[in-house]
């Protein structure tokens, strides 16, 4: 992975790699998941807390606070260990609206909070812009650090192309709008975060928008 910046105020982003099932339509499916976790010395906060919470605890040091839980999107591959993490930290947890029936396969309650289009979260010195990118599900979020030149794309846009639509809740064109309209219109050097695999650039991957279109996923 390539080095990522810090802020002046010490904000970085590390990535916990955690293994599980991705359960969805009567499949399973055995993955990795990038977890990703930003903030500075004192608090921070974990993106799609996924399969392994006290993997995910174990990796932040006991000095720093988690403040908060944020799910990209409601599959049970990105919030199965929230449950256990929040449990650990009193971190709030957050998800889409337009997500919540995913959430409710796994939770008898309510997520902490809920993520909106335009919202601004600040941690230290970095804000963090959520953008409503639905397509992979209905409630799929991205979240842009304009400060640090990057953006969490959880399994909207990957190295090579858009999530996958295939199943419920997924919509390609949807998908497809969202890559154009919300992520592709950043600069192109901004450093995709993605859910699963390798990051990538913007600037990498907006010339195969078309591509993309043509072979329909």
């Amino acid at each position: 992975m390539p080095d990522l910046p810090t802020s002046p105020g010490g904000v970085r982003i590390e990535r916990v790699v955690t293994s599980g099932t991705f359960a969805l339509d009567g499949g399973e499916w055995e993955v990795d998941n990038n977890v990703w976790v930003i903030g500075d010395d004192a608090q921070c906060l974990v993106i799609d807390a996924a399969h392994d919470g006290r993997g995910i605890i174990s990796a932040i040091p006991k000095q720093r606070k988690v403040v908060g839980i944020f799910a990209t999107h409601g599959h049970n591959d990105h919030i199965n260990a929230v449950g256990e993490l929040a449990s650990v930290t009193r971190a709030p947890a957050h998800l889409h609206a337009a997500d919540r029936m995913l959430w409710d396969e796994l939770y008898l309650v309510a997520p902490d909070g809920e993520l909106a289009d335009g919202q601004v979260v600040t941690i230290g010195d970095v804000d963090l812009h959520v953008l409503h990118t639905p397509g992979h599900s209905p409630g799929a979020c991205c979240f842009y650090a304009p400060a640090l030149g990057v953006v969490f794309s959880g399994d909207t846009l990957f190295k090579g192309g858009p999530g996958a639509t295939g199943r419920s809740w997924s919509d390609f064109p949807t998908i497809i709008d969202s890559i154009r309209d919300r992520l592709l219109t950043l600069p192109p050097e901004t450093v995709v975060l993605t859910g699963h695999g390798d990051p990538t650039t913007i600037g990498a991957e907006a010339p195969n928008l078309q591509e993309w279109v043509d072979r329909g996923h």
